[in-house]
């Protein structure tokens, strides 16, 4: 079996419900959830929104492999009603967002898929969730732990756990 992190993100609709839900989808379509985290409350990251972000982390465990659990999650985002914007490079609010923070161990690069995430640990958001419950896992490409990062972080935004 594969450990798999993923990070829940929205800011649209009712977000705690959302999250519900895409955890129902997860386990039918993914794999085992073992951790969650608690629900973080941030503003918007990269641009101006009025409703705040909630975010979560989970650890799953799945025999799938990490392109199947990029298909997966786009696929229950897609049946959650997220609207993707092809053309835009910028950052939007959302209904539901599902990212993959980490696939084991492992670093992975291809052209849609970048594992470990390529920004986490210059976010607030993703560091306080996950070092929740992964504290002394080690980032594979700076050979740090979560904690570390979440204490290097120079993102000042207010991430207020629920």
């Amino acid at each position: 079996m594969n450990t798999v992190f993923l990070l829940l993100g929205g800011n649209l609709g009712d977000v705690q419900s959302s999250f519900e839900i895409a955890c129902q989808f997860l386990q039918k379509q993914v794999g085992i959830i073992e951790k969650k985290s608690e629900l973080y409350s941030s503003p918007a990251w990269g641009f101006e929104s009025k409703n705040n972000f909630l975010n979560q982390v989970l650890k799953l465990h799945t025999d799938q492999l990490p392109l199947e659990v990029l298909f997966e999650t786009q696929k229950i985002e897609n049946e959650m009603g997220r609207k993707r914007n092809a053309h835009s490079k910028t950052f939007e609010s959302r209904l539901i967002d599902i990212d993959i923070l980490y696939y084991n161990e492992e670093i992975i690069k291809e052209e849609n898929l970048i594992i470990p995430h390529y920004a986490m640990h210059h976010r607030n958001f993703t560091m306080k969730p996950i070092t929740e419950i992964a504290a002394n896992f080690i980032h594979p490409v700076l050979n740090k732990t979560n904690e570390q990062l979440l204490n290097e972080c120079t993102d000042k935004s207010i991430v207020t756990k629920l």
